[in-house]
């Protein structure tokens, strides 16, 4: 079962790396950066996978609900989805709101395990594109996420506590905003 999740694991970020390569307004250090970022995740998620025993069933099968976006800048609010399509394998979708004309559209790939003793919650690792379409541009960025998930026992209810930095591509490409945290709360089933 890890074999199939880890080589599709190395194609998605290997894929990530090649399109990277090629998108010629990156400086080098700023490809250095990224591709030591994208190396570690994977690497990490690579070792969880095959240190990591699967036989605790997962929590929910799909969430559906708010998240807040905050930190350093401004501050959106919307719509937030997580699939599990594995105990351990799901992906996160959010549309934002920012300020009434800035949209955010993303989705990260999240590996999740479950932390022993204390039912419902999940700490999760991931990475993903994101998109900000508003003020007569769009912005394209990298954002890998770590956090955690509780699944509230015997209620329909999930709360996401999560870190999520940005690392903007294009337009003002040295952009990195380290401080970025997300607050999910979702109705589960």
């Amino acid at each position: 079962m890890f074999s199939n999740s880890v080589v599709l694991q190395k194609l998605f970020f290997g894929i990530i790396v090649v399109k990277l390569d090629s998108l010629q307004i990156l400086n080098k250090q700023v490809m250095k950066m990224i591709k030591k970022l994208l190396f570690t995740v994977t690497a990490a998620v690579g070792l969880i996978a095959i240190t990591t025993q699967d036989s605790s069933a997962q929590n929910y099968q799909t969430a559906l609900g708010l998240r807040i976006d905050a930190g350093d800048g401004t501050t959106g609010v919307g719509f937030n989805a997580k699939h599990f399509f594995t105990r351990n394998n799901a992906i996160d979708a959010n549309l934002i709101f920012y300020n009434g004309d800035v949209i955010g559209l993303g989705a990260e790939y999240q590996y999740n395990a479950p932390i022993t003793g204390v039912a419902g919650l999940d700490w999760y690792l991931g990475v993903g594109p994101n998109f900000q379409f508003g003020n007569g541009h769009t912005n394209i960025q990298i954002r890998p996420v770590a956090g955690l998930d509780f699944k509230v026992p015997q209620a329909p209810i999930d709360f996401a506590f999560d870190w999520r930095p940005a690392f903007t591509l294009n337009n003002d490409f040295d952009s990195v905003n380290a401080a970025r945290f997300g607050i999910s709360i979702r109705y589960a089933f």
